[in-house]
């Protein structure tokens, strides 16, 4: 989340940008200042406006409109919702995020959940109730069983429901967001199609197994709000970034601690991360820094892309379906994508050059999720507030600008909106409890219906189930039908062999990849060999788009058949030695055998510059750098631990190894084992890319622009930094001394005053 803002010190700035370089200016920079003075007076204000008058200020696509569903005092800075199966909103309330620029009180139990319904049918909500309060930044919630999910820092509860309120609280995990601040912990809880749920900026997913909750690892994945397409593939994003994803299946790939980066996952779908806003943008966070805002001082490029959604709906046309919509609450707009699919692959661009599917000028309009509707419609959670940024990277700009104008009042507003073809009536709809009824709705037009009624259908837990779902399955129905029938057989434990076998053979592939994605669901010790000779009978077809699902499969041969599963492994690796994603997902079964792997490759195959090889190589180097026997960083500079979870582990990764799409590697960096005054101004005033760690070239979108700094944040002492900065440099691979906090005050005083980040160049 960001913040749009501006006053009298961001004027200054401009006038040394114009003419600090050069006191040579022709006279078309007079022309531009004086623009920049016009346009900026024009918007000089952001009055609070209703929910109508900020309707008027948006502009849409032709051909459509906005409708409000809900706002204040019906409701209070939403930041999440989920629908139930009477079509009613329960919304996550986040009343006491950022109440100034401070951040004075953010940790009150001011929080709630609230249950909206919509009592006369007319599309807009009209009665509150409170479900839960108390809460501290709750940031999302989810649907299973007889109960909801919710998600509040650090923690994750299971509220049993009964008659619309709390029971049997349930501690699910205590370590659900361990470490970050409110704007990187995870988030979504995301119930997908294989039954499992998945968060944004997490690496865990969690499912419910009788009165047991398993809590698995998974990909690491975006930062707010996470959706999935038809075939249960993931999407999610960064700040900085429009669209990443997977793509294959969710629970493949995961169990190579060592692999770093695998190939398929946290891919980039959207390489354009340019925006259009239509009001100018010069209150984000650092809007004095060249690039970021345009001679109309307008946002370039995403700084808060988030609450993305698939949208699989067809009230707005078959042209609109499987699109991706992206919020982007800094610059008060909504961005839409069209997907392209190409066997596993999924590519996309914008739907528009030079504008956006919706765009507002009022400031305070903040969309931070959208979600498909049970009517079909794009529904919009508006935070409508001031001051989305969060104070640890709150600049010191920024904090004048909250100042100047009193942006951070009012606190008690927000909506829900929803987007609807003009002229079209639509209803909500209610799910019905009948399972014959459930098991139709599993082939609806609209993609909340199918999954819900799948969702209803797996919590009911009727076994006898089996065997309607089956003749869904075994039907020529339209194949996402069968699909959602065989994930609800998964969901419900009655799945067979005889059920998956004939689709692992379907020349379908929507069908056949989500066989080879359920197979881990059925096979056992007793059927392994018979699977396992269908999975070589594709292998020796050449099927390179089921290649890497076979490889993924393998862990789970493994368990029956060890010498069966490394056999089948290098048969693949000989086979597609020079495809990524065939060697990535070879890789992710080789924890802690990659040495032996790559001896027994190479001597099959010795060419070296395969992709395999490569990669390989990479893991067995990485790993032999790891210290042995040395201090324990984590035990030395407690307080450096704790910092690095709370404001470097989102980008640079719990390993040190980046995030994909965010941050370059900490871990084997020469950046923070080399000049530890480079590294302390590098934390303290941030830096802008790109920038080259160890000989590799990092710059967008592999990660973001821009690290931001923390020397104005007044909550991180000198000794807090010498902390986090000495765990660093003595953690994962690295090996350099420590950094004490007199030479972390040295720096902070030579450079007393600085606001803008510093580049490569300055260093060299």
């Amino acid at each position: 989340m960001k913040t749009i803002l501006f006053s009298i010190p961001f004027l200054l700035i401009i006038f040394l940008q114009l003419f600090s370089d050069n006191a040579q200016r022709k006279s078309s920079n007079w022309n531009y200042y004086a623009d920049s003075l016009a346009i900026r007076k024009a918007f000089s204000e952001s009055p609070v406006l209703s929910a109508r008058e900020s309707i008027k200020k948006m502009q849409i696509e032709k051909g459509f409109r906005v409708h409000i569903v809900a706002t204040e005092p019906l409701l209070n800075t939403p930041v999440a919702l989920s629908f139930d199966d009477k079509g009613r909103i329960w919304a996550v309330e986040m009343e006491n995020y950022m109440p100034d620029s401070i951040g004075t009180g953010e940790d009150l139990p001011v929080g709630k959940i609230v249950i909206l319904t919509d009592r006369n049918g007319d599309g807009k909500m009209d009665q509150r109730k409170i479900f839960l309060d108390s809460l501290v930044l709750p940031r999302a919630i989810c649907f299973i069983e007889n109960g909801i999910l919710v998600a509040e820092s650090p923690n994750l509860w299971f509220y049993e429901i009964k008659n619309d309120k709390p029971v049997n609280k349930t501690l699910v995990d205590t370590a659900y967001a361990e470490g970050g601040n409110v704007e990187h912990q995870p988030n979504g809880l995301f119930r997908a199609l294989d039954n499992w749920i998945y968060n944004a900026k997490s690496s865990k997913r969690y499912r419910k197994q009788g009165s047991k909750w398993l809590i698995e690892r998974t990909h690491f994945r975006g930062q707010w709000g996470i959706s999935q397409d038809d075939q249960g593939r993931l999407f999610y994003n960064n700040n900085s970034e429009n669209l990443q994803g997977d793509y294959f299946s969710p629970g493949f790939g995961a169990t190579n601690s060592n692999q770093s980066r695998l190939a398929g996952f946290s891919e980039s779908i959207i390489k354009n991360n340019k925006v259009y806003p239509i009001r100018p943008n010069t209150g984000v966070n650092r809007a004095y820094m060249k690039g970021i805002i345009d001679e109309n001082l307008k946002l370039v490029n995403f700084t808060a892309a988030c609450g993305p959604v698939i949208f699989n709906s067809t009230l707005f046309g078959p042209d609109y379906y499987g699109n991706a919509f992206v919020a982007e609450p800094s610059a008060n707009l909504i961005k839409r994508n069209i997907l392209s699919n190409d066997g596993n692959l999924v590519t996309g661009k914008q739907a528009y050059i030079g504008r956006e599917f919706l765009a507002s000028t009022d400031e305070r309009f903040r969309p931070v999720n959208l979600y498909t509707g049970p009517d079909g419609a794009l529904y919009i959670v508006d935070m409508y507030r001031g001051i989305i940024q969060h104070k640890t990277y709150l600049t010191p700009y920024l904090k004048s600008e909250i100042k100047a104008r009193n942006l951070t009042q009012p606190l008690d507003y927000g909506r829900i909106y929803k987007v609807l073809p003009k002229g079209k009536k639509v209803r909500g709809v209610k799910i019905p409890q009948d399972p014959a009824k459930l098991i139709a709705l599993l082939s609806d037009s609209n993609g909340w219906v199918r999954n819900k009624a799948q969702q209803i259908l797996v919590d009911g837990k009727d076994k006898s189930l089996g065997f309607p779902l089956r003749q869904v399955l075994k039907s020529d129905t339209q194949p996402l039908a069968r699909v959602h029938a065989l994930w609800t057989m998964e969901g419900l434990e009655v799945l067979e062999m005889e059920d998956v076998l004939p689709l692992l053979k379907s020349t379908d592939w929507t069908l056949r990849v989500q066989a080879l994605s359920v197979l881990p669901s059925v096979l056992t010790r007793e059927n392994y060999k018979e699977f396992l000779s269908v999975l070589t009978a594709i292998l020796d077809e050449n099927d390179a788009l089921a290649a890497p699902c076979l490889a993924f499969l393998s862990p789970h041969i493994q368990l029956f058949d060890s010498a069966e599963a490394n056999k089948f492994l290098l048969s693949l690796s000989k086979k597609y030695a020079n495809n990524i994603f065939i060697s990535d997902a070879v890789i992710s079964n080789l924890q802690n055998k990659e040495a032996a792997f790559y001896k027994e490759f190479t001597g099959i195959n010795p060419d070296t510059s395969l992709v395999l090889s490569k990669r390989l190589k990479k893991i067995v180097d990485d790993m032999a750098k790891k210290k042995v026997n040395a201090p324990d960083p984590a035990k030395e500079f407690p307080r450096g631990l704790a910092l690095y979870r709370s404001i470097c582990q989102a980008c640079h990764g719990a390993d040190g190894n980046g995030v994909n799409g965010l941050a370059p590697p900490l871990n084997n960096s020469d950046w923070v084992t080399g000049d530890k005054k480079r590294l302390a101004a590098v934390v303290l005033y941030g830096l802008s890319g790109p920038i080259t760690v160890s000989k590799k070239l990092y710059k967008a979108p592999d990660v973001s622009g821009e690290m931001p700094g923390i020397a104005s944040n007044t909550n991180f002492s000198d000794e807090d930094v010498s902390q986090v900065l000495s765990y660093i440099r003595g953690s994962w691979a690295n090996s350099a001394d420590k950094v004490s906090k007199e030479e972390v005050a040295a720096i902070r005083s030579k450079y007393k005053g600085r606001q803008m980040g510093f580049t490569e160049k300055e260093f060299f």
